[in-house]
């Protein structure tokens, strides 16, 4: 198993620039969209939404999530309520249109909600000992035939959606640049649309191999959902940061930092986001502050590799 850092350096500059939409603006060049300094521009929802990256069965997060929610309730004094998103298509259009204020955009589809949806990411989980990230892995099952990321030409390969980094960009630079594969000509690309549909493909024997974020195995690993022993890792990345969390650019600067506030000051302990997310490796165990300018530039970078502008429709 080798890392991915040593490929990505070797294929890309200083960093991808972040241009955002003309909507918005970035005068202090922190590389997210400005609150707006005119109040009439400014809102404040009688109801805060809230959605977290979509997942295969959203039911199951509703109930992880709900105590977060009260808390969330409890400091900013709204009802905050949970959107289930079916794509980060759909999760980062919600955001733009207004219906969305609060929300988890996975890797890859954070550059795309801060470019177009005027996403300010501010936090993301980690370890009590401040680690944090996961891993890009291609998967097989055992009996498959497939060794190594070689072993994947003239196969169907499992990606989730063009959005993800471990689900699309990242591999796909990986196999272009260090292992010299091209889609369509040395393998097969197919798109399940989620992490989950990928790990249950591989383990059921529906995909021979996909590219996956190690965390959400770990997870449904943890849940009883498939079984270690059904899937076989061949290749695993140096580590990305995890979804960030943030909110939408015009909610009112008060109301945004009292969300800010919910989100550092929520006690883990007991709760059911440490009971699913603890099993995570490293166990994500708290909520650190982050900087998308600088904890998102190995993801703009890996965009800037694969030719990826961000432009919003």
């Amino acid at each position: 198993m080798g890392g991915l850092a040593l490929a990505v350096i070797t294929v890309v500059g200083t960093g991808a620039s972040l241009a955002l939409d003309q909507r918005y603006t970035d005068a202090d060049g922190d590389m997210i969209a400005d609150v707006p300094t005119d109040p009439s521009k400014l809102i404040d929802p009688g109801t805060l939404v809230f959605a977290y990256t979509p997942v295969e069965d959203p039911a199951v997060y509703t109930k992880v999530w709900e105590g977060f929610l009260k808390h969330m309730e409890t400091v900013t004094g709204k009802k905050v309520q949970f959107f289930p998103v079916q794509s980060n298509a759909a999760q980062i259009e919600a955001m733009r249109a207004g219906r969305l204020h609060i929300a988890a955009f996975n890797t890859g589809s954070n550059p795309i909600a801060v470019a177009c949806a005027g996403f300010r990411p501010f936090a993301m989980m980690a370890a009590k000992n401040d680690e944090f990230g996961y891993r890009m892995q291609f998967i097989t099952y055992p009996g498959s035939g497939i060794e190594s990321i070689e072993d994947i030409k003239g196969k169907k390969l499992a990606f989730t959606a063009e959005t993800s980094n471990s689900g699309f960009k990242a591999p796909s630079a990986l196999l272009r640049d260090q292992f010299k594969m091209e889609a369509n000509k040395d393998y097969e690309p197919v798109f399940s649309g989620k992490h989950d549909n990928s790990i249950l493909g591989v383990a059921n024997k529906d995909y021979a191999a996909a590219s996956i974020a190690s965390s959400v195995m770990d997870r449904m690993i943890a849940r009883n959902v498939i079984k270690r022993e059904q899937v076989k890792v061949i290749y695993q990345s140096d580590r990305f940061p995890t979804s960030g969390y943030g909110v939408v650019y015009n909610l009112k600067p008060e109301l945004q930092d009292k969300i800010k506030s919910a989100f550092f000051s929520f006690k883990w302990e007991g709760s059911d986001l440490l009971a699913e997310f603890g099993k995570s490796e490293p166990p994500q165990e708290k909520f650190v502050e982050i900087s998308f300018k600088d904890s998102w530039k190995v993801v703009r970078d890996i965009d800037a590799a694969m030719g990826i502008k961000y432009t919003c429709k």
